[in-house]
């Protein structure tokens, strides 16, 4: 792949933060519709749109409906499989947690996926980055706080759901090199439409809808026509969905890996703000702590990465929920 030149660097950066305020837009939109349908209705119209757009602007803007042929369609499902596990743990967990701190916790797959790209791709892992890596778990461990009396389990929904995104990260190095952005988007939206109609088909009755807590209510809640006045919020979300996630890979094919990861960060002061003027919610002084540490690792693992030349190229996009 041809390097990008110096006039083309800018829409990298651009893509990111556009991707990133359409990530944190369907962050919130999601929280704020969870008290009113279930997780995977959501998902399923979300997906139906966000793959109608695709499909109908994306994929003939990147050079018609050619790309979706492949010889990966396994590895495709598998990322696939991944991003959904991803979501449903997250958005279970942003559903009963303040913004910032779901946002927050997430923001420890950076050092999962060091480890990860360590224990299943072979790379070697120095004693910085090492130190940096138990330094994030320590801000985990800190939001956490595990045996406490405050204790949250539900923080343990966005842990899981950064471990999934580690693993899909895994899987995109192997294949970003071949695949396009188009085609790893669609796939992915592929994916999603019929996990979620498997979920509707088989919980969508809402017979279990009481059966656990708040989590496992918008879970398996009862599926439902939404209201008129909710469909901007859900057509939005398709737009934010596919948006989002052509937008990031985008911009790791147009910069340098080096300049657009630490973008990604902006989503953090996005949610807080958001969980303040939105859903009321100040942090903790417990969740600033943290935050610190996790983001703080995440940005010197990453940076000590890229010193190391052992980051994804620009043809090796990321994928985000």
């Amino acid at each position: 792949m041809t390097k990008p030149t110096s006039h083309r660097l800018p829409l990298g950066p651009l893509s990111a933060l556009i991707a990133v305020i359409f990530f944190s837009i369907n962050d919130a939109t999601i929280k704020f519709l969870s008290g009113d349908y279930a997780l995977h209705q959501i998902i399923l119209i979300r997906s139906l749109i966000g793959l109608a757009i695709l499909l109908a602007i994306i994929v003939p803007l990147q050079g018609g409906f050619g790309v979706l042929r492949t010889k990966r369609l396994g590895m495709h499902m598998l990322r696939g499989f991944c991003v959904v596990a991803a979501n449903t743990l997250f958005f279970l967990g942003l559903s009963v947690l303040p913004l910032a701190d779901a946002v927050a916790v997430f923001f420890v797959s950076p050092l999962l996926i060091t480890a990860f790209s360590a224990l299943l791709l072979g790379e070697k892992i120095g004693p910085r980055r090492l130190l940096a890596v138990s330094l994030g778990m320590v801000g985990v461990l800190i939001m956490v706080r595990p045996g406490a009396e405050g204790f949250n389990a539900a923080l343990l929904m966005p842990i899981l759901a950064a471990v999934a995104y580690a693993l899909l990260h895994v899987l995109t190095r192997k294949i970003g090199s071949t695949e396009s952005a188009a085609t790893m988007s669609v796939y992915i939206q592929l994916v999603f439409v019929v996990v979620s109609a498997t979920v509707g088909a088989t919980l969508g009755h809402g017979t279990w809808e009481h059966k656990g807590g708040e989590m496992l209510q918008f879970l398996l809640r009862a599926w439902h026509t939404p209201d008129a006045g909710d469909w901007p919020f859900l057509v939005f979300l398709g737009i934010a969905s596919a948006g989002g996630g052509f937008f990031i890979s985008q911009a790791y094919r147009l910069s340098e890996a080096s300049l657009i990861a630490p973008l990604e960060y902006v989503a953090m002061p996005i949610a807080v703000l958001a969980g303040i003027f939105i859903f009321g919610e100040w942090p903790a002084p417990a969740t600033w702590l943290g935050m610190v540490l996790i983001i703080g690792s995440g940005l010197f693992v990453f940076w000590r990465e890229t010193k190391l030349d052992v980051v994804p190229t620009p043809d090796r996009p990321r994928t985000r929920r």
